[in-house]
């Protein structure tokens, strides 16, 4: 993914991930109520979006629709993580992640799972 957003950025995008095409209105009233941003702030991030190719505006009413699915930005989010604070290395990450709190054993059960899908 050749697109970098912001996390402000990515609280815009997760709304339309959410709920699907929705107009800038209901964005912005979404974001007023979950981390009150006003209106200008809101249109101004859609825009950004608009013209980093994240998201297209469709009329009538300012319809936003995602360009780019949530999976490709969680993939591209997670590679640029492990690159820039774990070396590279996705075992460190795996480890620093299952080092910070107990898990149950049904998690537990469910990351043999995950890590036996990969083998």
């Amino acid at each position: 993914m050749d697109i970098k957003l912001f996390d402000s950025e990515l609280k815009v995008m997760d709304v339309i991930w959410r709920e699907g095409d929705t107009t800038a209105k209901h964005i912005s009233d979404v974001l007023n109520k979950e981390v009150g941003w006003n209106r200008n702030t809101t249109y101004t991030l859609i825009k950004r979006c608009i013209k980093k190719g994240a998201i297209e505006r469709l009329e009538p009413n300012f319809m936003c629709h995602a360009l780019i699915p949530k999976e490709e930005v969680q993939e591209a989010e997670t590679n640029e993580l492990i690159n820039k604070i774990y070396d590279g290395s996705a075992d460190k990450l795996f480890a620093a992640l299952l080092s910070r709190k107990k898990l149950s054993s049904e998690q537990i059960e469910k990351l043999k799972q995950i890590v036996g899908n990969l083998e």
